[in-house]
């Protein structure tokens, strides 16, 4: 789907160099069809960059998709130019009484914090409030999945002994609701980057959430909700291929306790090339996500 994005966001030229289909908004009207509106609540610190991730993978399918970048304003990032957000982001009052094909809500570096002393937890669950009634499908990454599986069902998250860390593999757990993961081999690779999880029998016991997919130690990767409205994943397949590598220097830089992470480097010799074992499954996510969840269920007029 092409994404439709504004010439001057810094994503623009970087996905136009890799001849991803996007489109301004002046070539959209031209094309008689209604866009998928996708709302994405972009909790990173690093804005650009996971914008730009994120837009990769919604790009490059048959219909337009329009992008709409949501930010909290109970907290002021620290890492991006106010100039930026003002330009590309709005506030959710603006668009709270908005209808929204799908929505995503990515992870943030807060994970060691209680949800309720995270500075704009009570912000973002208006917002998750929002997303029950006023999307149809809404697709939480790592912390974001964490934070939604305990506002909308009470599933609390865990403390790690050590940092889940690196290209961990995974395999598929429910054959029958598998939809969102069709075309995929029975077993892939997912980046993790986490200290904290959610107990495994705490979600096979929600009479309202299925695992669709674990890691090889047996922690949940991909659940959906029964109504397929609600999808979580606790890995990053966004990730660059560099992404771990960075988190991995910044870390040691700072005298950081931090592990190699695992099943990265050739030979987990972090001297050696980088292996990427995840893109094709992440492009494949995404579009299963927008075809079979998003555009096959959501009603054309909003």
């Amino acid at each position: 789907m092409p994404i439709i994005i504004p010439e001057n966001l810094p994503a623009y030229q970087v996905l136009t160099e890799e001849n991803i289909f996007i489109m301004s908004l002046n070539q959209s009207v031209t094309q008689d069809i209604r866009p998928l509106e996708i709302l994405i609540l972009n909790l990173m610190p690093t804005k650009v960059i996971t914008e730009t991730q994120l837009l990769r993978l919604l790009g490059n399918t048959p219909l337009q998709v329009n992008i709409t970048f949501l930010k909290v304003v109970s907290y002021l990032p620290k890492n991006i130019q106010e100039e930026h957000m003002l330009n590309f982001y709005e506030e959710f009052s603006h668009i709270k009484n908005q209808k929204y094909d799908g929505f995503i809500i990515t992870g943030a570096p807060v994970e060691n914090s209680p949800f309720e002393e995270v500075e704009y937890w009570d912000e973002l669950t208006q917002i998750m409030e929002f997303s029950k009634t006023n999307v149809t499908s809404t697709l939480h990454i790592c912390w974001g999945a964490q934070a939604a599986l305990y506002y909308h069902y009470g599933i609390d998250k865990y403390p790690l002994p050590q940092k889940k860390f690196g290209i961990f593999e995974c395999n598929i757990s429910n054959e029958s609701q598998n939809k969102l993961l069709r075309g995929f081999d029975d077993s892939f690779f997912v980046p993790h980057s986490r200290h904290t999880s959610i107990a495994i029998n705490d979600i096979e016991t929600n009479k309202d959430l299925i695992i669709l997919s674990k890691t090889g130690d047996n922690d949940a990767n991909i659940i959906i909700s029964k109504d397929k409205s609600q999808i979580f994943l606790t890995g990053h397949l966004e990730y660059d291929k560099d992404t771990l590598y960075k988190e991995y220097i910044r870390d040691l830089s700072k005298d950081i306790p931090i592990n190699i992470p695992d099943n990265y480097f050739l030979n987990d010799d972090p001297n050696k090339e980088i292996i990427v074992r995840w893109r094709s499954h992440a492009h494949l996510l995404f579009s299963n996500w927008l075809n079979y969840y998003v555009y096959q269920e959501t009603p054309y007029k909003l």
